[in-house]
């Protein structure tokens, strides 16, 4: 009697509500047809306000429109070809500095990471010097080196230095240490720890460094040629800005974006063929 109650008991409940699955957030970029046509239409859309805000009297009264900065790239370009020669001119500083920072970083990154002595000598100025703007330095800069390209060549190299610096030793100190522990068990001398574990777990890091070494060199080129120089984009907006030319001044604003983002875009397809093993 009992069971015949239970079992009635169980047909007349309702069953519990089925609980639907939650489909997994997609986290990928899409299809490359699907990030181009974004890229294009943020582009458009952008190129669109500035348009209109630049058309409107009650909104404007200095920002030159489109089409006054394409008039002044083709005046630029036809009247006496400055552009390209300012073009050519900072890309030859950055890269310099930007190279020249790169290179000296990854050592002093890979010594702090891998000696404690040298780690506890060195990580208390990286620290203190990468709290400083290196707009702060171009005075001590003048003075020290005069206003020539040395001196351009070494606030660039002071930025990028520094970043990259701290990237990659913040990327030496993240290598998992059971590899570290595994190879040692092995038999591993210090010379395969080093090349076999702890350059290829630092070597996205190194990428990342310059990636964030690139802006921070374009970003301190600007401040580098407002002082003492007549080429260069920096230099080029300042006289611009001095007889209120807005249209010289977008235009460098514009050439210095455009060379940040395609020097990004070269160092990202370099990090993908380069770490297709990660």
């Amino acid at each position: 009697m009992a069971d015949w109650e239970n079992n009635k008991r169980q047909t007349t409940e309702p069953a519990p509500p089925k609980v639907k699955a939650r489909k997994l957030k997609d986290f990928s970029d899409g299809t490359r047809a699907t990030r181009i046509t974004l890229n294009i239409v943020s582009v458009v859309c952008a190129v669109i306000l500035w348009l209109a805000l630049s058309s409107d009297p009650s909104l404007n009264t200095f920002l030159a429109g489109p089409v006054q900065v394409w008039d002044a790239l083709q005046e630029e370009i036809a009247s006496n070809g400055r552009y390209f020669k300012d073009l050519t001119i900072s890309l030859q500083r950055v890269l310099i500095g930007f190279s020249t920072g790169f290179i000296c970083a990854i050592p002093v990154a890979f010594l702090m990471g891998w000696y404690p002595k040298v780690r506890n000598l060195l990580e208390p100025w990286i620290q203190f010097l990468r709290t400083i703007p290196p707009l702060a330095m171009i005075p001590l800069v003048i003075l020290a080196a005069g206003l020539t390209e040395k001196a351009k060549y070494i606030i660039i190299f002071i930025a990028s230095f520094l970043v990259v610096v701290v990237t990659v030793y913040q990327g030496i100190r993240q290598v998992d240490l059971t590899l570290v522990k595994a190879a040692y068990t092995f038999g591993a001398k210090d010379i395969n720890l080093f090349l076999d574990v702890m350059v290829p777990e630092a070597f996205p890091y190194i990428l990342v460094g310059a990636r964030l070494a690139v802006a921070s060199s374009l970003t301190t080129l600007i401040a580098a040629e407002m002082t003492g120089t007549i080429y260069g984009l920096g230099a080029r907006i300042q006289l611009a800005q001095q007889y209120m030319n807005t249209s010289l001044v977008l235009l460098g604003i514009i050439t210095i974006g455009v060379i940040g983002y395609i020097l990004d875009k070269v160092l990202l397809l370099l990090e993908a063929r380069l770490t297709r093993w990660k």
